[in-house]
């Protein structure tokens, strides 16, 4: 398998987590979008690092994982605490910067 196949992979699931991003209200469905995204630039990394034989995106990735594995944990708290205060999770509704 080529280079073009993962790149074209991760155009293929950058492009649907864009969508989802981009079309849903809800605040999870918007989360998993965004990992999605991020996703796709971990195929690019190591698709790159493998076909010039070198490490460093490989290991760019894992880094790259782990504060992903942050920020999903960030988010769902958020998530958790908006639906706590508000009884919903529709992203159209958080008004907290609101005067």
């Amino acid at each position: 398998m080529g280079l073009h196949a993962y790149l074209f992979l991760a155009a293929v699931v950058f492009s649907i987590g864009l969508f989802g991003v981009i079309t849903r209200r809800n605040t999870i469905g918007i989360l998993l979008g965004v990992e999605l995204m991020l996703n796709a630039v971990n195929i690019n990394l190591v698709a790159f690092s493998r076909f010039h034989g070198q490490t460093a995106g490989m290991i760019l990735t894992v880094f790259a994982i782990a504060i992903t594995v942050a920020e999903v944990a960030l988010g769902l708290a958020l998530v958790i605490l908006l639906f706590r205060t508000r009884r919903t999770a529709i992203a159209d509704q958080i008004d907290w910067l609101k005067g």
